[in-house]
Protein backbone atom coordinates (compact mmCIF):
# COMPACT_ATOMS: atom_id res chain seq x y z
CA UNK A 1 0.00 0.00 0.00
CA UNK A 2 2.91 2.35 0.69
CA UNK A 3 4.08 2.07 -2.91
CA UNK A 4 0.61 3.09 -4.15
CA UNK A 5 0.66 6.17 -1.94
CA UNK A 6 4.12 7.13 -3.18
CA UNK A 7 3.01 6.61 -6.78
CA UNK A 8 -0.10 8.73 -6.17
CA UNK A 9 2.04 11.51 -4.68
CA UNK A 10 4.57 11.35 -7.51
CA UNK A 11 1.89 11.55 -10.21
CA UNK A 12 0.27 14.52 -8.46
CA UNK A 13 3.58 16.36 -8.05
CA UNK A 14 4.27 15.83 -11.76
CA UNK A 15 0.77 17.02 -12.69
CA UNK A 16 1.14 20.12 -10.50
CA UNK A 17 4.59 20.90 -11.89
CA UNK A 18 3.45 20.38 -15.48
CA UNK A 19 0.58 22.85 -15.04
CA UNK A 20 2.97 25.39 -13.50
CA UNK A 21 5.54 24.93 -16.25
CA UNK A 22 2.88 25.27 -18.96
CA UNK A 23 1.74 28.53 -17.36
CA UNK A 24 5.31 29.78 -17.38
CA UNK A 25 5.66 28.89 -21.06
CA UNK A 26 2.36 30.67 -21.79
CA UNK A 27 3.54 33.86 -20.08
CA UNK A 28 6.78 33.78 -22.08
CA UNK A 29 4.91 33.08 -25.36
CA UNK A 30 6.89 29.87 -25.84
CA UNK A 31 5.81 26.53 -27.27
CA UNK A 32 3.31 25.03 -24.84
CA UNK A 33 2.65 21.60 -23.35
CA UNK A 34 -0.26 19.99 -25.18
CA UNK A 35 -3.64 19.66 -23.50
CA UNK A 36 -3.45 15.96 -24.26
CA UNK A 37 -0.34 15.72 -22.04
CA UNK A 38 -1.88 17.80 -19.26
CA UNK A 39 -5.04 15.67 -19.32
CA UNK A 40 -2.97 12.47 -19.41
CA UNK A 41 -1.58 13.33 -15.96
CA UNK A 42 -5.10 14.02 -14.72
CA UNK A 43 -6.37 10.72 -16.14
CA UNK A 44 -3.69 8.59 -14.48
CA UNK A 45 -4.42 10.01 -11.05
CA UNK A 46 -3.00 13.53 -10.97
CA UNK A 47 -6.37 15.14 -10.44
CA UNK A 48 -5.48 16.71 -7.09
CA UNK A 49 -2.12 18.07 -8.24
CA UNK A 50 -3.54 19.37 -11.47
CA UNK A 51 -6.47 21.03 -9.68
CA UNK A 52 -4.17 22.72 -7.20
CA UNK A 53 -1.89 23.85 -10.02
CA UNK A 54 -4.80 25.26 -11.99
CA UNK A 55 -5.95 27.26 -8.97
CA UNK A 56 -2.54 28.38 -7.73
CA UNK A 57 -1.17 29.36 -11.14
CA UNK A 58 -4.57 30.54 -12.42
CA UNK A 59 -4.05 28.43 -15.49
CA UNK A 60 -6.65 26.73 -17.70
CA UNK A 61 -9.46 27.92 -15.40
CA UNK A 62 -11.31 29.86 -18.07
CA UNK A 63 -10.84 27.52 -21.02
CA UNK A 64 -14.19 25.78 -21.37
CA UNK A 65 -13.10 22.93 -23.63
CA UNK A 66 -10.25 21.99 -21.30
CA UNK A 67 -12.45 22.21 -18.20
CA UNK A 68 -15.10 20.02 -19.82
CA UNK A 69 -12.54 17.30 -20.55
CA UNK A 70 -11.03 17.74 -17.08
CA UNK A 71 -14.37 17.33 -15.31
CA UNK A 72 -15.37 14.39 -17.50
CA UNK A 73 -12.19 12.63 -16.36
CA UNK A 74 -12.95 13.51 -12.73
CA UNK A 75 -16.50 12.11 -13.03
CA UNK A 76 -15.18 8.95 -14.67
CA UNK A 77 -12.64 8.52 -11.88
CA UNK A 78 -15.36 8.99 -9.25
CA UNK A 79 -17.57 6.39 -10.94
CA UNK A 80 -14.66 3.94 -11.11
CA UNK A 81 -13.78 4.50 -7.45
CA UNK A 82 -17.37 3.99 -6.32
CA UNK A 83 -17.71 0.87 -8.48
CA UNK A 84 -14.39 -0.54 -7.29
CA UNK A 85 -15.31 0.17 -3.67
CA UNK A 86 -18.67 -1.60 -4.10
CA UNK A 87 -16.96 -4.63 -5.66
CA UNK A 88 -14.43 -4.84 -2.82
CA UNK A 89 -17.23 -4.68 -0.23
CA UNK A 90 -19.07 -7.44 -2.08
CA UNK A 91 -16.02 -9.68 -2.16
CA UNK A 92 -15.24 -9.11 1.52
CA UNK A 93 -18.82 -9.66 2.62
CA UNK A 94 -18.89 -12.96 0.72
CA UNK A 95 -15.59 -13.98 2.29
CA UNK A 96 -16.84 -13.28 5.82
CA UNK A 97 -20.14 -15.06 5.13
CA UNK A 98 -18.26 -18.22 4.12
CA UNK A 99 -16.19 -18.08 7.32
CA UNK A 100 -19.31 -18.02 9.53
Amino acid sequence: MDILLLLFLLVNVIAFTTIGYDKRLAVKNKRRISEKTLLFWVAIGGTVGSSLGMLLFRHKISKGSYLLKFFLIVVLQAVLIVGFNAKIREVFSQSFTKLS
